[in-house]
């Protein structure tokens, strides 16, 4: 079965889950037995159907399960300094000397402006790379902001109920204050926009301008911990959730 499977790129749908993270055989294939699977739109319930993981479309639960053998996507906690381009003629610092020594062809998801850090998704697949940076998907992101301070208790609502910019009108989804300091106020606020420097635009409209910016979260993935200049490979659950978030 191994050889046939190699030669016509065909692999048991059991042993599909199982490198995708979703358990042993033994537990996939009961995942199967209880009709918890779909492929290309249909429900399996039969063992020992063949797939092909690089274009079958695999659902668990109504989640879609990425499945191509080569498929990568990274969080990268960019540097402050670092520009969001995979090479720069004038040879400033950017994303690209970070990944340089990867094989893989890979995309950036949106921009992150030179003096704001945090994390910047990075894929081989252009398809989710598109998804998550077209407005219409409605990805929401979410920022940490240094301001001076302090901050009114209007500012919030403001923030919500929309600050007109010179290109439109601009809501966010929540803010609130993390910490209050001498003369200035840590903030953090959550929006679906992806317009050029929104996030410092919309805090300089309503009286506070920002002194450092750094993005947290895109989607379900956030930066948590993870150090500047550092890399690390988005997988099982978190995949997952990514490709659902976008409608993969």
């Amino acid at each position: 079965m191994a050889d046939t499977e190699a030669s016509d790129g065909l692999i048991r749908l059991q042993k599909v889950l199982a490198q995708a993270g979703l358990g042993s055989r033994r537990a996939c294939e009961e995942l199967i037995e209880q009709g918890r699977v779909e492929v290309d739109g249909h429900r399996v319930r039969e063992q020992g159907l063949r797939v092909d993981p690089r274009t079958s479309v695999i659902r668990v639960d109504g989640e879609r399960v990425p499945t191509a053998p080569d498929l990568l996507v990274l969080a990268l906690n960019k540097p402050r300094g670092v520009l969001s381009t995979m090479s720069d003629e004038r040879g400033r610092p950017c994303v690209g000397d970070i990944v340089a020594d990867r094989t893989e062809r890979l995309f950036h998801v949106g921009r992150l402006d030179a003096d704001t850090e945090g994390l910047l998704l990075l894929t081989n697949d252009g398809e989710l790379a598109q998804r998550l940076a077209h407005p219409s998907h409605g990805v929401l992101k979410t920022y940490v902001a240094t301001v001076p301070g302090p901050v009114a208790r209007d500012v919030g609502r403001r923030l919500r109920e929309g600050v007109e910019l010179d290109d439109g009108t601009v809501r966010v989804d929540s803010f609130s204050v993390v910490q209050a300091l001498p003369g200035r106020a840590l903030v953090e606020l959550s929006l679906h926009e992806g317009r050029k420097h929104v996030v410092r635009r919309l805090l300089e409209a309503v009286g506070h301008p920002v002194e450092s910016l750094v993005r947290t979260q895109v989607g379900p993935i956030r930066l948590g911990q993870q150090r500047p200049g550092r890399l690390r490979a988005i997988t099982g659950p978190e995949l997952r959730a990514l490709y659902t978030s976008v409608g993969l």
